[in-house]
């Protein structure tokens, strides 16, 4: 796998991000397959948080920050798809 096929990539918090130079865990789907990397953040993340990865720092670690959901039903900002 290309060293940066996971930056861009959307995945889960499995165990808490404690923030700084303190990593957790992440899940991320690459071509299909699960992969855990180890992940650091600015901020400390709860597990089940929704993550961007911004950064590969190689050997299996990662640097993310949160990544907004949408509720079912809810407006993103206003923003209304195919206009």
């Amino acid at each position: 796998m290309a060293s940066d096929s996971v930056v861009g990539k959307v995945g889960t918090v499995v165990n808490g991000i404690r923030g700084g130079d303190r990593p957790g865990e992440v899940r991320l789907v690459v071509a299909g397959i699960a992969h855990y990397y180890l992940a650091y953040a600015a901020t400390a993340l709860a597990a089940g948080t929704d993550v961007l990865v911004i950064n590969n720092r190689g050997a299996r670690q990662v640097d993310v920050e949160p990544w907004p959901t949408v509720p079912p039903g809810a407006d993103p900002d206003g923003v209304v798809e195919g206009l």
